[in-house]
């Protein structure tokens, strides 16, 4: 990349990466804050000096299972019309409502009293968080030149795992010091900060006093010029390559929510490991698992793009990468079977790292395979689906783990990504973008 270019592009993956960083932490709270013994016994309207029983524990597993798959429901509703309306009202004004709306949730989670309350704020925290990967795969579309794409996605995406970092650092010290309310209510003020950062910051490239007119070329320099298109969702799902992104979405977004929701138990509650985890031990192996899993996110969006500059096709560079990415998951299957917490700890982190690498690559379809103006349409399209994916697996984890324990959960795991890429291949043997002068022909 010629340094005559101008660097201003990268500062809103900056920004791109804090709100995707206050978005997971808000996320995240509640996977920690789940295996507070307090908490659980106010949330199943236990008394204080009671035991907490294991049919109890059972049963609170079962019920938080249903609050993550509200929870979901409510996001797959939020893509319903967060793409739509991103595209017709830009990204500074929709993802700021966005970021109003989970903010608020985060906040109201404070003064639940019962398991009923939780879900309602989270179905509210769900519709406002399915604003972040709309916006954020738009803006990126917007500031950035196709062969840029999978990196800057991996780097703000990488945002993810530095808020489970930062959640698993934070939340048990504050349950531990403060009780478990304070840490729904720290976090959530974090967004009405990010909320002020990004209204002031954030515009189109066109618009930006700070970039120069030789980047705003260089970000022009291999996009469509051509004028905004309206197009429906209807029109969209005409279109196989819409399908392709449904299809790797729906099949690998709910694992990715499985490990953001059940990790914190499977380490303190999986009778099968030599060590158990909780709220005085969570932090360094959650650190080492997303700085693993942050690497694999930056590394993956960077690897497609370095065999892309080597003159290898956008299919076939990013199918390469995303079987390497399938292959490094396969082995999880075995981390609910050993005893050893550390090497429990190595397979989830492999996994997870190879989850955002895939992660990474997903996010571009949607900008190589659709003009920029359709965009965080075909995105909420895609995360549509990956949040009925997790509603239904969401709705199964509670009681899987229950019964049978996480050996199940892992083997789903484990295989759902190369079939998910087989599927996708299947669908769209060839990545072809449709022209927004076919779009426009349509309408006609």
């Amino acid at each position: 990349m010629p340094t005559t270019t101008g660097r201003f592009r990268w500062r809103i993956v900056a920004l791109l990466f804090l709100a995707t960083t206050i978005n997971y932490i808000d996320r995240q709270v509640l996977s920690f804050t789940m295996t507070d013994d307090i908490f659980r016994k106010e949330m199943l309207d236990i008394a204080p000096n009671a035991p907490l029983t294991k049919e109890a524990i059972d049963r609170f597993k079962i019920l938080y299972g249903d609050v993550n798959a509200a929870f979901n429901f409510a996001y797959a509703i939020g893509f319903l019309f967060v793409g739509w309306l991103i595209d017709r009202i830009g990204t500074r004004r929709g993802f700021a409502l966005g970021i109003l709306v989970w903010s608020t949730a985060a906040v109201l989670s404070t003064f639940v009293q019962n398991m009923a309350g939780l879900r309602w704020v989270r179905i509210l925290l769900g519709l406002g968080e399915s604003a972040n990967f709309p916006s954020s795969v738009k803006t990126v579309a917007e500031w950035f030149p196709r062969r840029e794409r999978s990196f800057a996605n991996g780097l703000f995406n990488a945002g993810t795992n530095v808020g489970i970092i930062l959640t698993a650092l934070l939340v048990p010290v504050l349950i531990l010091q403060f009780g478990w309310r304070s840490s729904f209510f720290v976090t959530g003020l974090l967004g009405f900060g990010l909320l002020v950062v990004w209204w002031f910051t954030y515009s189109k490239p066109e618009r930006s006093r700070q970039l120069s007119a030789n980047e705003l070329a260089y970000i022009r320099s291999d996009t469509d010029s051509t004028p905004p298109v309206k197009v429906s969702w209807g029109r969209l799902l005409g279109y196989k390559q819409t399908w392709a992104f449904a299809i790797g979405k729906f099949m690998a977004d709910p694992i990715w929510w499985f490990y953001m929701s059940w990790l914190p138990d499977f380490f303190n509650s999986n009778d099968a490991l030599d060590q158990k985890l909780d709220l005085k031990s969570f932090g360094i192996p959650f650190l080492i698992i997303y700085v693993v899993s942050d690497a694999g996110s930056v590394f993956f969006g960077w690897f497609t793009t370095q065999l892309m500059n080597r003159g290898w096709s956008a299919n076939r560079a990013r199918k390469t990468t995303m079987l390497i990415c399938a292959l490094c998951i396969v082995p999880i299957f075995f981390a609910a079977q050993t005893s050893s917490l550390t090497v429990a700890i190595g397979l989830i982190a492999l996994a997870t790292a190879a989850h955002q690498g895939w992660s990474a690559n997903m996010y571009t379809f949607a900008s190589d395979l659709f003009p920029r103006t359709v965009v965080a349409s075909v995105t909420g399209i895609g995360g549509m689906f990956g949040a009925i994916g997790g509603i239904l697996l969401s709705l199964l984890a509670g009681r899987i783990i229950t019964a049978f324990g996480y050996e199940p959960m892992f083997i789903i795991a484990s295989c759902t990504y190369l079939v998910a890429l087989l599927l996708i291949h299947w669908v769209l043997p060839k990545m072809e973008p449709v022209k927004a002068e076919e779009l426009m022909h349509e309408l006609v």
